[in-house]
């Protein structure tokens, strides 16, 4: 199995820093890599995206483990690897399930905040799309991201029925996103979640939340999913999530779950596993390795 990593950008050889870590883990778990161009991928180009991954004498199974791609750009990796005989364990189709919300929504809707989205974006749709949510705090977010370390400013609505404070949050938050929105709006539930800390940059409230990476429906890792703040013993129930995850049309996938202060768990998102960042002090050593264990 190989792992397809960006390279950085100013040396087709050198793996992206960000990823240098994961790159010698993979190695020492055994797996081999190659290098690709996320500029040129982004700009268009399959085949200067893809330069100098050499193909293999027979069909070869990848993992790409980088930068987020909009559905788009995943096909066109996907498409151009498929030429040089390397099969990515999500096709166009799954890749889209997990990384847009509306895609896969009904299969945790029971598990998940209340979601609402649109990509109709006049203020009167996005006013009445709100008000579907009655008096009730929510938050704005796009397809994939929200803008959360704005929190006050661009993410969170205390009431869903104020029309000034609706559109002065969203428009807020499309500000900020500019040409990186995601498809459309989502409106979501605010859940009150038991807290962890302030972040120490954006003053965020923090909440305690993990990430499951799920590779062929099993458990490979789970990890918290802030660097900051005190977790302690806390871990997810996992019966239920496991469960949830034989339902999701995904070879490889991330779901991030989070405790309520009420108490139980709820699932907060999904996403492929492939630009799924692990947290700063995370164990690269066995995600490889255990990684190998179910997929090399």
């Amino acid at each position: 199995m190989r792992i397809i990593y960006c390279d950085s950008v100013f040396d087709h050889k050198t793996v992206e820093p960000d990823y240098e870590a994961e790159r010698q883990a993979a190695l020492r778990a055994g797996f081999s890599t190659s290098l690709i161009s996320f500029e040129a991928l982004t700009e268009g180009s399959a085949s200067g995206a893809l330069k100098y991954v050499k193909d293999p004498e027979q069909k070869e199974t990848a993992l790409y483990r980088g930068w987020m791609l909009t559905p788009a750009q995943y096909e066109r990796l996907y498409q151009g690897l498929l030429q040089k005989n390397l099969v990515l364990p999500n096709t166009p189709e799954e890749y889209r399930h997990c990384h847009y919300l509306p895609e896969s929504y009904h299969r945790i809707a029971a598990s998940t905040p209340t979601s609402r989205w649109t990509t109709d974006l006049s203020p009167e749709n996005l006013v009445a799309l709100a008000a579907e949510f009655g008096d009730q705090p929510i938050i704005v977010k796009d397809y994939v991201k929200s803008e959360k370390h704005h929190w006050d400013e661009a993410c969170f609505i205390p009431n869903a029925l104020d029309a000034s404070e609706v559109l002065k949050v969203v428009n807020r938050f499309l500000e900020l996103r500019s040409d990186s929105l995601n498809a459309g709006v989502v409106f979501r539930q605010f859940e009150h979640l038991e807290y962890l800390t302030e972040h120490s940059q954006s003053g965020m409230p923090l909440t305690m939340e993990f990430r499951i990476f799920f590779a062929q429906k099993q458990v490979l890792q789970v990890y918290p999913y802030w660097d900051e703040g005190a977790y302690g013993d806390t871990l997810p129930e996992m019966n239920e999530f496991t469960s949830l995850a034989q339902n999701i049309d995904s070879h490889f996938f991330t779901m991030d779950v989070a405790k309520k202060n009420a108490g139980g768990w709820m699932v907060m998102e999904l996403g492929d596993g492939q630009v799924a960042g692990l947290p700063d002090l995370a164990d690269r050593k066995a995600f490889y390795e255990r990684l190998g264990e179910i997929m090399g």
